[in-house]
């Protein structure tokens, strides 16, 4: 068994502000550091849905990470969640990374079915099933982000609006579909 000395890997730990780690445990023994390419602290974020994982987040991390979840969850329950467990915890307003499927094309429809199958898996996963439950969600293709330039621009608006601090955009467009897919989110980095 490998016992930690308090703080050693965690987010106050020595390991990820760029000092040594050196535990020698009954089974295993670690001499790490870790070498990060920016300077500054390394923000820790947690995949975080459930009420408990999401105080958990809010108390001792820098936010969360979440999959399938859309952007009425987000305003109604996520954020409200880790930011009054943050504010409890004296810590600053929690970040909220948000990644959806994304697909800029001219059939919404199709595009929506394709979401449906390719991710169904998600559909049945308990913890995302629970955050598309909330969302009103019948599957995955019920929140991925889909249509033009102008309505998945607004889509991704809309998670902002919601709370979301930051987007991972999961693309899963084909074709010309792809191609579109791309310029926009790259025009949505630029702020175009």
């Amino acid at each position: 068994m490998l016992t930690l000395a308090p703080g050693t890997l965690t987010h106050g730990g020595s390991v990820v502000h760029g000092t040594a780690a050196s535990v020698d445990g009954t089974t295993l023994s670690v001499h790490i550091g870790l070498y990060t390419p920016r300077a500054g602290r390394v923000p820790v974020l947690l995949a975080a849905m459930a009420p408990r994982m999401l105080t958990l987040a809010g108390e001792r991390t820098d936010g969360t990470v979440l999959w399938m979840t859309g952007p009425a969850t987000v305003r109604d329950y996520v954020v409200p969640a880790i930011s009054a467990a943050a504010s409890a915890a004296g810590r600053p307003s929690p970040r909220v990374v948000c990644a959806l499927p994304v697909c800029v094309t001219g059939d919404p429809a199709a595009a929506r079915a394709s979401a449906a199958g390719v991710f169904a898996m998600y559909g049945q996963l308990p913890s995302y099933r629970a955050m598309l439950d909330r969302e009103g969600a019948a599957g995955p293709g019920d929140v991925a982000i889909v249509g033009d330039e102008d309505a998945v621009a607004a889509q991704i608006q809309a998670l902002a609006d919601a709370g979301v601090t930051d987007f991972a955009a999961s693309e899963f467009a084909q074709g010309k579909d792809r191609e579109r897919t791309r310029s926009l989110l790259k025009a949505v980095i630029a702020g175009t």
